[in-house]
């Protein structure tokens, strides 16, 4: 049993020998390991902007297409109400000619019959 003991407690004063080695050793490493830490944080954080930067960019393009596409649509919107409104004058001015001719066409039938019939009449009498 003492072997066993002795063994047992070799392993455990080895093990503590290594974690206190290990300690010792540990700033060095931390502060290594903190560094990379810091240097792939950073590539982190550039990668981030750079992403950001070409949304960004990407963002921009398609506003100014947007706006384009808009004024294009603004253009086309402007002629297409330009012409009703054209072809609507056109069909007042010719409304307006054709009620011209038919309110002249109208008077001058209106007054021929009426003509006539005073003629009729005055013959009538006449001739009674």
């Amino acid at each position: 049993m003492k072997d066993q003991a002795k063994i047992i407690a070799a392993l455990l004063v080895g093990a503590a020998a290594g974690a206190a080695l290990g300690l010792l050793l540990a700033p060095e490493k931390g502060e290594d390991l903190r560094g990379d830490i810091a240097d792939y944080v950073n590539d982190l954080i550039q990668t981030a902007k750079d992403k950001a930067q070409t949304t960004a960019n990407s963002a921009k393009e398609y506003a100014s297409h947007a706006k384009e596409y808009g004024s294009d649509v603004v253009d086309s919107v402007k002629s297409k109400f330009n012409s009703a409104v054209g072809d609507a004058e056109d069909a007042v001015d010719n409304a307006k000619s054709k009620a011209t001719d038919y309110a002249e066409n109208g008077y001058g039938d209106a007054k021929s019959k009426v003509k006539a019939t005073a003629n009729d009449w005055n013959n009538s009498i006449q001739n009674s």
